[in-house]
């Protein structure tokens, strides 16, 4: 893989040394864990070499997390398509992927251009997560299938127990109604308390009414946010009762 590096022997060993403490080995090809976090602003803003961003092992990362995850669903769960297409998509989303980011400490490697760098924590959330599945992508290919399937175990699949704990896999928003239906034959109502913010950054503050009675307020860049936000916060309230709605099959097969 011709990456155009720029690097120093120096510099590459930082990316070696950081693959054995966090990953466990050094890369054959130390040029890829560097492609996997390079960012396309940082190839923008060295147009005059050849260097290559991690668009592409992204590409092959992603596929490889579905697979890997889809798998291990399929042959623990006995569960229907869509409650493992939900699970999955809780375990493999961005937020999912930007805090398996964070576990790995890959941060300081980053190659991102000036104005990146000074990005919104929310973007630079994106950017760890995208450098997750390059990382994937670039073990795949340099240490084989196995290792990137235990990177995968560790840092996705093991978040598996919380998301049952915390039922964070349901729609929020579908999943509360479905309970405040279930307990109290009634339907959740969302009121916008306020918006704050100029056009291109509104905030919006959002309460979760049950009847008359307030059950949670959040704020949120958009109302879709805060409603999702103030559900998850209503369902952490019934679940402290008690109060949840099993899924069939959701017992680990044996």
């Amino acid at each position: 893989m011709k990456t155009g590096l720029n690097l120093n022997h120096e510099e590459l060993e930082k990316y070696q040394s950081y693959a054995e403490e966090h990953l466990g080995f050094r890369f054959n090809d130390i040029g890829l864990l560097v492609t996997a976090l390079t960012h396309r602003s940082y190839v923008n803003e060295h147009r005059k070499i050849h260097i290559e961003h991690n668009e592409r092992l992204e590409f092959l990362g992603d596929a490889v997390l579905e697979l890997v995850v889809s798998d291990y669903l399929f042959r623990n769960f006995n569960l229907p398509e869509g409650v493992m297409t939900a699970l999955r998509s809780s375990l493999v989303r961005t937020e999912a992927n930007s805090l398996a980011g964070v576990h790995l400490g890959y941060d300081p490697l980053i190659r991102l251009s000036h104005g990146e760098k000074a990005g919104s924590e929310r973007a630079h959330a994106v950017i760890l997560a995208d450098c997750f599945e390059a990382v994937i992508g670039a073990v795949y290919i340099d240490q084989g299938e196995s290792a990137a399937r235990d990177l995968i175990y560790k840092f996705t699949i093991s978040k598996l127990p919380q998301i049952l704990e915390d039922e964070s896999w349901r729609d929020a928003k579908s999943y509360f109604q479905e309970l405040v239906q279930h307990f109290y034959n009634a339907i959740p109502t969302y009121h916008t308390l306020s918006v704050d913010g100029p056009d291109h950054c509104r905030e919006y503050t959002i309460g979760l009414y049950v009847g008359e009675t307030k059950i949670a307020e959040a704020k949120g860049h958009s109302k879709q946010e805060a409603q999702t936000i103030c559900a998850r916060e209503g369902i952490r309230q019934y679940k402290a009762k008690g109060m949840s709605l099993p899924i069939a099959g959701m017992n680990e097969k044996h």
